[in-house]
């Protein structure tokens, strides 16, 4: 069998002050200076980037263990198992935890007076920051409570007509075809989909699949930037581009890309984005982002009612009642983490994590890799499928056997197991996986 390339751990090593200036000091760094550029987007997210990144090449850390101890050190893990479902929903680290527990316990000291006069105030920091690492305006940035929430907001908030169709992809979240569904049996739109190859690494393909299948009749398009069964990144800007050429707006599905790999609103230039903050931000569960460029918040009707004075604020999509503001107010740490850590690094490290189980693997005949391992079109995400073997049965396995946490997915068009590790997945886990796959290789399931 093919090993994984062992761990560089560097000449010398650092001491827990350097690791931690390392981790902590570029995140202080990264705020102090968003703050110093006002909100002009360009300007923020730049200044955001190059302080989270001023600790070093991301290669070389992406294998430097001792830097990543320290950052597995900040999570409160059950070691007593594997989980490499964090692309469902990821652990956050006990910085975040601590904060939310904190901002709860002072929203119970006088509660009316303390959620609406004290943290709700303070959301507007929150709002802020999110904007800034997106590279949008602050007036262009909803938080919400998951991606759902702020895709539903958007395929639930346009005015449709029977008849109407809505393209997508046969491989988008069950949730959004559902609430598409829901619309054409409650207003007679029509639900268009369309298969793309698997994996892809031709994106010039998938854009004339989806040219192909619109038509006169074609009023909206959904996109989701990374397909949540199998890593897919899709060619988010060249779709928003061909809607755009033909007045079609095109919603973004931002669940498992945003904080995953570096990029931008201005990488995309969409006009519609949602995302999980709770999946690859590490925030607190319950947490999202919906993105609306300012000129489209009018036409967008939310998904619970606000007042007509609100038509063209953003925040008219948070008018959900009462609700936690503790969540909210603890994504800002959840950001200084993230920006400690760098962006490229963590999707150098997630790559590294990935490919130390899939390229061994992939080497096997009946082993079928559903994700590229091309950096440009995947990254932490891969699906794999073992011929011949039941892909639930194998995670069932996974687990009662080995205590090793994945998704089995048996889609129409494939088979296979989802493996998401996360910054503060050890290494050793990810070969525990790796040679629990083997023996199933070599032995089958038991039966």
């Amino acid at each position: 069998m093919a090993t994984p390339p062992a761990a560089s751990h560097g000449s010398t090593p650092r001491t827990r002050r350097e690791l931690f200036s390392e981790i902590a000091l570029p995140a202080t760094a990264a705020l102090s200076a968003m703050a110093a550029v006002g909100f002009d987007p360009a300007a923020a997210f730049a200044k955001l980037t190059a302080a989270g990144e001023r600790a070093g090449d991301p290669l070389a850390t992406a294998t430097d263990e001792s830097f990543w101890f320290e950052v597995q050190q900040a999570f409160t893990p059950d070691r007593t198992i594997v989980n490499l479902n964090n692309g469902g929903v990821s652990p956050s680290p006990r910085v975040v935890q601590e904060a939310m527990k904190r901002h709860l316990d002072l929203a119970n000291t006088a509660t009316a007076y303390t959620l609406w006069q004290l943290q709700e105030p303070q959301k507007e920091g929150v709002r802020q920051q999110l904007a800034a690492l997106f590279g949008c305006d602050t007036e262009e940035m909803a938080i919400v409570r998951n991606a759902s929430e702020g895709l539903e907001n958007c395929l639930c908030g346009f005015d449709l007509a029977a008849g109407d169709e809505v393209l997508t992809t046969t491989q988008d979240y069950p949730r959004m075809l559902t609430t598409l569904r829901q619309r054409e049996r409650r207003d007679g739109i029509v639900l268009k989909t369309f298969a793309i190859p698997i994996p892809c690494e031709r994106p010039e393909e998938i854009v004339e699949l989806c040219r192909r299948n619109l038509s006169s009749r074609t009023k909206l398009i959904l996109v989701s930037h990374v397909i949540n069964i199998t890593g897919q990144i899709l060619p988010v800007a060249e779709i928003v581009r061909l809607g755009r050429e033909r007045g079609i707006p095109v919603v973004v599905d931002g669940a498992h890309a945003f904080a995953h790999f570096p990029f931008a609103h201005a990488d995309l230039d969409c006009d519609y984005y949602s995302s999980s903050l709770h999946k690859w931000l590490c925030a607190p569960h319950g947490t999202g982002m919906l993105y609306v460029r300012r000129e489209k918040i009018r036409g967008l009707w939310p998904l619970m009612a606000a007042p007509v004075e609100m038509d063209a604020d953003i925040r008219k999509f948070e008018e959900i009642g009462t609700h936690p503001a503790a969540n909210i107010l603890a994504i800002a740490e959840a950001i200084a983490f993230h920006l400690g850590i760098g962006a490229e690094r963590k999707a150098a490290r997630l790559r590294y994590l990935r490919d130390r189980w899939a390229r061994p693997l992939a080497a096997e005949k009946r082993v079928r890799l559903h994700t590229s391992l091309d950096p440009r079109f995947a990254c932490g995400v891969a699906t794999v499928q073992i011929e011949g073997v039941d892909s639930v049965k194998l995670a069932e396995h996974l687990w009662k056997r080995h205590r090793i946490f994945v998704v089995g997915i048996q889609h129409p068009e494939f088979e296979g197991i989802r493996v998401t590790p996360s910054v503060y997945t050890l290494p050793g886990e990810i070969d525990r996986f790796r040679v629990a796959m083997e023996e199933v290789l070599t032995k089958g399931l038991p039966t």
